[in-house]
């Protein structure tokens, strides 16, 4: 009899093992993308942690995976079932227990650092700085550490979603709203310009940003950089 009652004991354990390996298939092929493979990320924010911010339980990550999130890079995931929803979710939430990788890196140092780089001519960081780049407040969160150094090495691989480098005869700069008959700017001066697509010769200039590349920093200052940037979580710093 004792076959039997351990047979009877682990077959429950079956369907929830087949459902994450069925999750985890269609993570790989619809989120890894952006939020990397077992969920480190990557242009994403890395989803193996314990507790996620804008997902505290499975019916609210199960609504911004079919929903996504407005004014974000999420998208609604209109291509998959809600079943398929529901094996991602508990995919998802299986990685909670994975150890999150540590940043290596002095992230006071990476501070000093991103001041003396002057990096808040471009950038925000807890209401300080000019908005002309990316917000970076809660930049820790929504990137992974090895997008965050791509984006300082190799500024051009690394676009946000969205972003636009504008060029035309009167003008240049990031692109900030565009409607049927003009795109707004802001061009290096940080003036908000206006350009009437029917009168003006423009054009939107792809793998081009005004971000330099700070690959010119040695190896132990741009791993701080990294930890500095990956510091920032949204809170107090």
């Amino acid at each position: 009899m004792r076959p039997w009652i351990s047979l009877a004991l682990f077959l429950p354990l079956l369907p929830a093992q087949n459902d994450l390996a069925d999750g985890r298939k269609l993570y790989d092929s619809q989120c890894a993308l952006c939020h990397g493979i077992g969920g480190a990320g990557a242009r994403g924010p890395a989803l193996n942690r314990r507790v996620l911010k804008r997902a505290p339980d499975a019916a609210a990550l199960e609504g911004i995976i079919a929903n996504g999130i407005p004014n974000t890079e999420m998208p609604a995931a209109w291509q998959i079932s809600p079943r398929e929803v529901t094996l991602i979710a508990k995919y998802v939430r299986s990685l909670g227990a994975t150890v999150t990788e540590i940043v290596p890196g002095n992230a006071a140092r990476g501070r000093e650092l991103y001041g003396q780089q002057r990096c808040a001519a471009c950038h925000i960081v807890q209401g300080e700085g000019e908005a002309w780049g990316p917000e970076l407040t809660s930049i820790g969160e929504r990137r992974s550490a090895v997008y965050l150094r791509e984006s300082l090495e190799k500024p051009a691989a690394a676009f946000p979603e969205g972003f636009r480098w504008i060029e035309s005869p009167a003008a240049s700069g990031i692109r900030l709203s565009e409607d049927t008959f003009t795109v707004q700017i802001v061009d290096t001066s940080r003036r908000l310009l206006t350009i009437e697509k029917s009168r003006v010769a423009w054009k939107a200039v792809p793998g081009k940003t005004p971000m330099p590349s700070y690959g010119r920093l040695g190896e132990e200052q741009l791993t701080d950089l990294v930890a500095y940037l990956a510091s920032l979580k949204g809170g107090a710093q």
